[in-house]
Order: structure tokens, then C-alpha cells, then sequence
């Protein structure tokens, strides 16, 4: 049998564009866990990320090892390659103990016919009536939906299960956690399509122990959620059901928990998730990547002087680069060009004005989330900047690293984990 590395029930990534804050974002796993809610934290960040601040991943693992030996952390932690296939993942493998498989191309194109058939010969199970515990009515599943399910996700599964060996053999053994992100697909999967897919899983061998599916609703980066937070609990409840339910049935790991990807700063259905990991005793895992980016920008605005001044430069730089910017973001952001303010405009602010603008607090007027999302796709500003941004980041660590911590912790991890207290 492969010896896995378990990831804990409860389990928070991070990401950290610049690899500066991993101090103070487990900080914030730390004050959870004086609370006595254990929370793993997993450092994430993708090839796309480092390309463009001209990182490594061994830096990420770097930052994290330095952070857990400063602090005296204890339990867990990972570092997760984030949304990686076959062509990107080998730079990860010796340096990442958690995976985060993207099939996203393969989603919608059909496996071969045989291969189609050879799933429904081998799983006629799944055609008819199921009764599930935690579900309000059975669940009905038609042959027609088996051979649709499997038209649209077979191919992006078996991928996964490619991607998977790939990283197994390079390896040596299955010491890692795989995460499989089904999250980009037009439409959210059914129940049934779930539980269709974490058959095909279960048949690529894949000791999946976090999936992303696409939820109900859109998820846009670093901003409130859009949708019907009734229909989205709904939902999260029968994902949870399904999952329980796959688990007995095709001897899926134990502690295959839902990914919530794009988890940041969805408070209106904090209070959803929480209730329903309450309600089935389940684990879960949140992506906050790029957050932290932004923390890192209110601290430096807070600063004022040159750190005030480098803020607006680089919203000014974003502003005038929209379409670039926003091009490879474009599923996952909503902006309104005429919400933006002018670059004259920010330039005229105040620390005040310009944290109020940024910070993601919904009762102030002045929060704008047009300007937000803007600056949470423009890090790639800040890259260019180089030492400039990297030795103001030190020279305002005080104020950075607190926003940091108190964002992950007051905002994040206290309505989600701690019921808000």
C-alpha cells in the first residue's frame, strides 16, 4: 500500500505572491489553533504566478520551512503545486508535497468510445435509484446521464490520473496529497455528475483527498460572492453527501474533503459552508490565494511616504494596462471600467482613502470592488518594480504583516472555522 501524507481535516491556502508574508499568515494558523481549531496551512502557488515574479518553487518551500522553524509551528503544513499538468509540473516535484491537478482542457472533450464504454460496462451501479444519507430525495441517475457525464468529464479524469503517476514515479512513493480542480467547466456539476466523476477517479487509482467541483454562483477573485447563497447551500450539502457516499462505495480516501478555489473573501456564504461542515462532521479545504498580495499593498499605503506613493504607481501602472492585466483572468473577474477611478484621482489620496478603497470591508462606502479586483490581477506590476517593491515590503513589515494576519484570521478563519468568534 503507498504511504500517503494525511492532510488534516481543516486545511487553509495561502498564497504568497512575493514569498514575503509566510510569517505572518501562520500567525493566523496559530491564533486558530490557541482557539483550539487545528487548521493546516498549505502554501500554493502556480507556475503562471512564478513566471510571472520570476520565482522557483523551491523558494515557496523555502519561505514556508523558514517561517514553521521561526515560529516553532508544529503541526502540518504543505506546499502545493497549484493547478500544474504534465508540462508544468516536473519543476515542482522535488520541492511540493501537495498537488493540485488541472484538467480545465480536457473538460468537454470525449474520451474514446471504447474507453466511454468500458466506464459504463464497468460501473452499472450507477444507473437507477440511490438513496444518501444527508440527501433530501434519492438520487436518480439515468443511463443517458452516466454516457453524458462521462462525454464531458472522462478524459479530464484520466489525465488526472496521468498527472498523478507522473508525479508518483518521479518521486518514488505516494508521500504527497493530490488535489484534482474540476472547477473549470461552464456549468456546476449535478450530484450525479459528482459522484460520476469521483467514480472515474476511484478507477485511475488516484488517492484524491481534496477536489474542487464548480459551484453554483460565480467566484470572482478577492471579492464577495455573486449568486443565491440558498441554491449554493444547497449544493455544498449534496457535494458533502456525495462525497460521503463515494467514499464507502469505491474505497475513496477517508478524508476526501471539498475545495472551495477562489474562497477568499466569499462572506456571505461563510456562514453556508460552515453550517454544512458542521451538519456532516466533514473536513474542508479554502484557497485565499491572492489576498495576501493585497494585504501587502494596504500595508504599504498605511505607511505612507514612499510606500503611500509606490501603491499608487502601481495602480496607476494597472490601470493603464486593463486589458493585459484582466486578459487571463477574464472567468473570474467583474470589473466595470467606468468604476475605476482615474489615476489622477488616487493620486490625490490619502493612506486613508486609498486602504478604504482597497480593504474588503464591505460597510465602509468607500470600499470599491472594481478597484480591488484591478489591483488583485496587477501583481505583476509589482514584479516589475523588483528590490523597489521587495525592500518597502521590509521597510513597512509592521504594518504588512499585520494586515496580513489580521485578514486571514478576523475575516477568513473566524467566520468559517470558529463560528465567528
Amino acid at each position: 500500500m503507498r504511504k500517503l501524507a494525511r492532510l488534516g481535516r481543516f486545511s487553509l491556502g495561502v498564497g504568497d505572491r512575493f514569498g514575503c508574508q509566510a510569517q505572518a499568515q501562520l500567525r493566523a494558523c496559530m491564533m486558530a489553533s490557541e482557539r483550539g481549531i487545528e487548521i493546516i496551512p498549505v502554501w500554493n502557488k502556480s507556475n503562471r504566478e512564478h513566471t510571472i515574479i520570476g520565482s522557483s518553487p523551491a523558494q515557496t518551500r523555502q519561505a514556508a520551512d523558514a517561517a514553521v522553524s521561526a515560529l516553532g509551528w508544529q503541526s502540518d503544513y504543505f506546499v502545493d503545486a497549484d493547478h500544474i499538468g504534465l508540462k508544468t509540473v516536473d519543476r515542482f516535484v522535488d520541492c511540493s508535497d501537495f498537488f493540485t491537478l488541472d484538467v480545465a482542457d480536457w473538460i468537454g472533450k470525449e474520451a474514446t468510445r471504447g474507453d466511454m464504454a468500458a466506464f459504463a460496462a464497468r460501473h452499472k451501479e450507477l444507473p437507477g435509484k440511490h438513496n444518501i444519507s444527508g440527501m433530501d430525495s434519492p438520487l436518480v441517475i439515468t443511463t443517458a446521464d452516466v454516457q453524458a457525464a462521462a462525454a464531458k468529464y472522462l478524459l479530464g479524469v484520466q489525465e488526472a490520473g496521468k498527472i498523478y503517476r507522473h508525479i508518483l514515479g518521479a518521486r518514488g512513493s505516494g508521500d504527497f496529497v493530490a488535489e484534482i480542480s474540476m472547477d473549470e467547466t461552464d456549468q456546476p456539476q449535478t450530484p450525479g455528475e459528482l459522484l460520476i466523476i469521483l467514480a472515474a477517479i476511484a478507477d485511475e487509482d488516484i488517492p484524491v483527498q481534496t477536489i474542487a467541483p464548480k459551484f453554483i454562483g460565480r467566484f470572482n477573485k478577492g471579492v464577495e460572492y455573486i449568486g443565491d447563497v440558498g441554491q449554493f447551500e444547497k449544493q455544498f450539502n449534496e457535494d458533502l453527501a456525495i462525497i460521503g457516499f463515494a467514499v464507502k462505495t469505491y474505497g475513496l480516501p477517508e478524508n476526501l474533503k471539498l475545495s472551495v478555489h477562489s474562497g477568499s473573501d466569499k462572506f456571505s456564504i461563510y456562514g453556508a459552508i460552515r453550517r454544512a461542515v458542521a451538519r456532516f462532521g466533514a473536513g474542508l479545504h479554502v484557497k485565499t490565494a491572492g489576498t495576501t498580495w493585497l494585504e501587502e499593498l494596504i500595508g504599504l499605503a498605511e505607511c505612507g511616504g514612499p510606500g503611500l506613493a509606490l501603491a499608487k504607481e502601481i495602480y496607476a501602472s494597472s490601470l493603464g494596462h486593463l486589458e493585459e492585466l484582466c486578459g487571463p483572468y477574464a472567468a473570474v473577474i467583474s470589473i466595470d471600467p467606468k468604476r475605476l477611478p482615474s489615476a489622477e484621482e488616487v493620486q490625490g489620496w490619502t493612506s486613508e482613502q486609498y486602504t478604504s478603497a482597497l480593504r474588503h470591508d464591505p460597510r465602509n462606502p468607500a470600499y470599491n470592488p472594481h478597484l480591488r479586483q484591478l489591483l488583485h490581477v496587477g501583481y505583476k506590476i509589482a514584479a516589475h518594480k523588483g528590490p523597489r517593491y521587495l525592500d518597502l515590503l521590509h521597510a513597512c513589515s509592521k504594518e504588512v504583516s499585520r494586515n496580513v494576519t489580521t485578514n486571514l484570521f478576523d475575516r477568513h478563519i473566524r467566520p468559517l472555522f470558529l463560528n465567528g468568534k
